[in-house]
């Protein structure tokens, strides 16, 4: 036969229980708060890795990689370009230049402009005339740079017989290259 023992230390019993359940919920509130937080930085890291790479991949698939350049007969420059690997295709609106060179007096001047269609031709084009309104990945293109300040004559006869140039792709990247100028006659290569 059993005895039933009605003492103040069978109770002890009861508020342990409830204690140790009290503190297994309390964790659990604690583990879905941090779990909470985790996951919500999670998304903004994501969020801004994923920004970053939008930023880059349109840098990089809007650009020009120069590949020869040579002065023409009106003392401009024709410069042999492709689009950059992955390049969607370019409006030749969107890109514009700039070219820094020695005014002789101590200081850069600098000539900018933009190109039409009829400044852009197919390489395999011997003159530009109606020009490429688009330019597209899978073919090689020439392109006229009309200098009014820099002009082949300008750059050869200045002390570092150089100019900087800077072409643009609106919503893309930037390509620069250095054009050496040693002579403004039809031919000379710049780069």
């Amino acid at each position: 036969m059993k005895t039933a023992r009605d003492n103040q230390e069978q109770d002890t019993w009861g508020a342990i229980g409830i204690g140790a359940m009290i503190v297994f919920i309390s964790l659990i509130l604690v583990a879905a708060v941090a779990s909470a937080v985790i996951i919500q930085t999670a998304e903004k890291l994501q969020q801004n890795a994923q920004t970053a790479g939008d930023d880059t991949s349109d840098e990089l698939s809007g650009k020009l990689t120069i590949m020869q350049g040579f002065v023409d007969a009106n003392d401009d420059y024709v410069l042999y370009v492709r689009l950059a690997a992955g390049s969607d295709t370019i409006p030749a609106t969107s890109i514009s230049w700039q070219l820094f060179c020695d005014a002789g007096n101590g200081y850069e001047d600098s000539t900018t402009g933009g190109f039409a269609a009829a400044n852009v031709q197919l390489q395999s084009v011997s003159q530009f005339g109606a020009g490429q309104a688009t330019m597209a990945i899978q073919n090689p293109y020439k392109i006229l740079i009309a200098a009014n300040t820099c002009d082949a004559t300008q750059v050869a006869q200045s002390a570092g017989q150089e100019a900087q140039l800077f072409i643009h792709v609106e919503s893309g990247g930037t390509t620069f290259e250095t054009l050496s100028v040693s002579s403004p006659d039809t031919g000379t290569a710049v780069i």
